[in-house]
């Protein structure tokens, strides 16, 4: 048998030597016919026609007779083989194998056996059974003694349905020493852990950066599979590595002319579409075009999702599947890609079928559906002026399932996968009391694993809770020591958007660049950008880390990894890194960090400023009156470094307004700025006593959600434009809009006291 070149050679033994052949030779022939099968290419497999032709059921049933006699490894090893040639899993051979491997596997089967096993039965989908309950509960008792990596890593995957927290740290922990212990970890091996962290939903960065590192020294013997999981695996656990994207999308790209069978090219499609060029995706979305009447419903789920991500909608694609859809997250996500076309409708029965399945959803898929009914409703209201009583019914369902959902949570955890990827316009305005109400009802469950993701939701809530903002500092100042440094930046950030130093400020802030100092020179360029600027606004500017980001070697890295970003991503981090030269240029001098970013800046403002909205208008007619005439103020005028101000006046020594263009003040570019537009540069020097006061109206979003608390970026604008020697009036938009100033003569009190009234702003 070993000397067989096709299955029919094996088939033809097995018809000649039935009556003679042994446990072994049974094994022998299963071996060879599978061996035979692997190396076929995936279309030319014939795992069906294996599996029925007369002499595989003969082999079938000598098998039966010979159960007893196999040893352990023959047994699992038949019993694998026997399930990839689509043997069901209640056919009476099967049932035999598991039932016999079952009465072994507690006394004989070793780590490699009892791992094959598990996956057998994963084959089966038996993921909650009792037996695979039994197969955790052994490597939990002979964890200590296991140095089978490659075994460990597939018992791990298996069995990952059913492991308590403490099993999975302990996992985590042995899978660490064994990695660290080999000579060349495989690349198999990296993906069963990185298949493992996604399972528990645990973003252990240590053991994705090892991981990491085997499949960027490997990329060439990855395959589509290969490269789609651990894109898949990535975007799950919210890890980032700008490496293998730029080799990734190297390697997807030369397989483009590879595949032309739906199924491969839905793969490469959905792996490649949204890190592709403009060239790529123009290739990749026209042979779509060219296949997409062949797809499955899965498939065209997986297209449309991909379409998502690049920008891109084919209403054709997605109307044909949202039809035969059952399951909520997949009619969730074809709702949502209609609500994006030019005209989004959904008829009666795409109404019912949504309605049918909200009592199934969770908070992530009644938030897709109820921002796809919002634009719905938006489209319909723009071009038909109506609002039908269909759409209503539907926002209250959502709305009623939704809180329900949140009242009945009670586990820390659940509760953030199901809120972490809420899209925030129905979020803000439905749920985000309700789910602060959660988060303080469960806050105790916060720790060292999952502190980092709660303290990224409050981010997004702009909402204040001290209390939860208290305990989480606590919980870091506690456990730092567990805490990755790449988990501090979402650490940081509800602290610097929401402007709130908790008690242990020093403490806490200290203790988080702690934990980041022996990782700066390999932490992601954009995240360190990122932590500068966040740091910044709380007025804390670590030298070590500034000294990094400020540095000829790190900005060249930073430039390269900008080049594969999407527009809008690169346009922040340029944004974010100008922000923390001039924050650094201002509020720490002594650094002698250069300011690098005027070219930039003009390039930035030298687009169309906008034009004011209607409270700002208000206040600047006013303030024309106030000051006695439009020549005393001015309007969206830029500071040195580039702070736009909304409104300027200049008071002499007497509080007299001096008009524009009538005094000797030369308002002219300050040093070494270089300017060509029609936007006047103010600058800095002023003679004794007179006064620059600037002018802010502050809307909503300079506001925390709650309490009239002001958010960072506003703190710090008004901490640089006193540096710069202006005085700060801000106007609040809940002041500007009160009832107290209803009336036009309270407006203009209200801007007199403030601008003449001695010491107020």
């Amino acid at each position: 048998m070993n000397k067989c070149t096709d299955q029919e050679q094996i088939f033809d033994l097995i018809e000649r030597n039935k009556e003679t052949l042994s446990e072994n030779q049974v094994e022998c022939a299963f071996n060879n016919l599978w061996q035979l099968q692997k190396q076929k290419t995936s279309l030319l497999k014939n795992v069906e026609y294996v599996g029925d032709h007369p002499q595989f059921l003969t082999l079938h049933n000598l098998t039966t007779n010979k159960i007893k006699l196999m040893n352990d490894d023959t047994l699992v090893n038949v019993l694998y083989i026997t399930q990839q040639f689509a043997v069901k899993a209640h056919d009476p051979l099967i049932q035999a194998l598991v039932t016999e491997a079952w009465k072994r596997m507690e006394s004989r089967f070793d780590i490699k056996v009892l791992s094959t096993f598990s996956t057998c039965l994963a084959d089966q989908r038996l993921y909650f059974s009792p037996l695979m309950g039994k197969i955790a509960d052994i490597v939990n008792r002979n964890l200590e003694n296991i140095q089978d990596l490659r075994s460990l890593c597939v018992l791990m995957v298996n069995i990952s349905s059913l492991i308590s927290q403490h099993f999975q740290e302990q996992l985590v922990n042995k899978t660490e020493l064994l990695f660290d212990n080999m000579s060349s970890p495989e690349v198999d091996i990296a993906k069963r852990i990185v298949q493992f962290l996604q399972n528990v939903k645990y973003r252990y960065y240590p053991l994705l950066e090892r991981c990491n590192k085997v499949f960027l020294d490997n990329i060439n013997y990855l395959d589509l599979d290969s490269v789609s999981k651990i894109f898949d695996g990535y975007q799950f656990l919210q890890f980032y590595s700008f490496e293998f994207v730029i080799v990734a999308k190297k390697r997807l790209t030369e397989m483009i002319p590879l595949f032309d069978n739906p199924a491969s090219f839905v793969k490469l499609f959905v792996a490649l579409g949204p890190v592709a060029g403009p060239e790529e995706k123009k290739q990749l979305k026209s042979t779509m075009l060219l296949i997409s009447e062949e797809l499955t419903s899965q498939q065209a789920l997986a297209v449309v999702k991909a379409m998502e991500d690049m920008e891109s909608r084919n209403s054709h694609l997605i109307k044909n599947y949202l039809k035969v859809s059952v399951i909520p997250s997949e009619i969730s996500i074809l709702v949502y890609a209609i609500s994006m076309l030019p005209s989004p409708h959904l008829d009666e029965a795409s109404v019912s079928r949504i309605e049918a399945v909200l009592p199934q959803c969770n908070l992530y898929g009644l938030n897709d559906f109820a921002t796809s009914v919002l634009r719905w409703i938006q489209y319909d209201h723009m071009h038909m002026s109506s609002i039908t009583g269909k759409q209503l019914k539907l926002l209250q369902q959502l709305d009623h399932y939704s809180h329900q959902r949140l009242q009945q949570s009670n586990n820390l955890d659940l509760l953030w996968e199901e809120v972490k990827s809420l899209k925030e316009d129905w979020f803000r305005e439905s749920l985000v009391e309700e789910t602060i109400a959660a988060l303080h009802r469960l806050m105790d469950g916060m720790n060292c694993m999952n502190v980092s993701k709660i303290a990224s939701f409050i981010s997004r809530t702009n909402y204040l809770s001290t209390l939860l903002l208290d305990k989480i500092a606590s919980v870091v100042i506690e456990q730092i020591e567990k805490i990755h440094p790449f988990s501090i930046l979402a650490i940081i950030l509800p602290f610097s958007i929401l402007n709130y130093d908790p008690p242990q400020r020093n403490e806490f802030l200290g203790t988080c660049m702690q934990c980041l100092n022996s990782h700066l020179g390999t932490l992601d360029p954009i995240m360190l950008v990122f932590l500068g600027f966040s740091l910044a606004t709380l007025e804390y500017f670590p030298e070590n880390l500034l000294k990094t980001i400020f540095n000829i070697k790190f900005l060249a890295r930073l430039d390269s990894q900008l080049e594969i970003l999407p527009s809008s991503l690169r346009s922040r981090v340029q944004f974010r890194l100008m922000e923390l030269n001039r924050a650094v240029r201002l509020e720490c001098p002594e650094f002698q960090i250069p300011w690098f970013h005027d070219r930039f800046c003009q390039q930035h403002y030298n687009k169309d400023t906008g034009s004011m909205n209607g409270a700002q208008l208000q206040i600047y007619k006013m303030l024309a009156e106030v000051l006695g005439g439009i020549n005393c103020v001015k309007a969206s005028v830029l500071s040195p470094y580039y702070h736009t101000v909304d409104f300027e006046c200049i008071l002499d020594k007497r509080k007299k307004p001096l008009p524009y263009g009538s005094h000797n003040i030369t308002l002219g570019k300050p040093p070494g700025m270089y300017w060509e537009s029609n936007t006047q540069i103010v600058g800095s020097s002023l003679p004794p006593g007179v006064e620059r006061i600037a002018f802010e109206f502050l809307d909503s979003k300079a506001f925390c959600r709650n309490v009239p608390h002001i958010k960072g970026k506003s703190a710090m604008k008004k901490r640089h434009l006193e540096i710069l020697g202006y005085h700060v009036i801000q106007i609040p938009h809940f002041e500007w809009n009160s009832m107290a100033l209803s009336q036009k003569d309270a407006r203009l009190d209200y801007l007199r006291e403030h601008i003449f009234g001695a010491g107020k702003s």
